[in-house]
C-alpha cells in the first residue's frame, strides 16, 4: 500500500466504515446537513465516527463538506452518519431545496417600476 501526501498511510474506506456498504438511512443525501446532538460520545465508537462528530462541534455541516473534511468518500460518510444517526449522536435535515426560478414576467414589471420611480 501506498502512502499519502502528508506521510498518513492509505486506509480503504471500506476500513473506516466497518465493512458496512449501504447506509441504514436511506433519506441522507450528499447536501443533507449533519448536526451533532450534543449527546456525549461513548468510548467504544469508531475512530472514523468520532473523527465525524469532531468535526461537527465546530458547527453544522453537509454530508459533502464532511466528506471532504475527513478525506473520506461521500459514501463512506453517508455510512457514518447514518450509523450516528442510529444512536442519536447526530441529527441531520434534509437540504435546502433549490430555489424556484422567478417569474420573468414578475421580473420585468419589477424593472418598469423601478424606472418609472428613477425618471420621476
Amino acid at each position: 500500500m501506498t502512502g499519502r501526501r502528508g506521510g498518513r498511510p492509505l486506509v480503504p474506506a471500506y476500513l473506516s466504515t466497518g465493512g458496512v456498504a449501504r447506509p441504514s438511512r436511506a433519506h441522507l443525501e450528499r447536501l443533507s446537513v449533519l448536526t451533532g446532538s450534543g449527546e456525549p460520545a461513548p468510548a467504544e465508537l469508531p475512530a472514523a465516527q468520532a473523527a465525524l462528530l469532531e468535526e461537527l462541534e465546530y458547527g453544522s455541516l453537509t454530508v459533502l463538506e464532511a466528506a471532504a473534511l475527513l478525506r473520506l468518500p461521500v459514501s463512506a460518510v453517508l455510512v457514518l452518519a447514518a450509523g450516528l444517526l442510529d444512536r442519536g449522536l447526530v441529527l441531520a435535515r434534509a437540504p435546502i431545496p433549490p430555489a424556484r426560478r422567478f417569474d420573468p414576467d414578475l421580473l420585468k414589471r419589477v424593472a418598469d417600476g423601478l424606472r418609472d420611480l428613477k425618471h420621476r
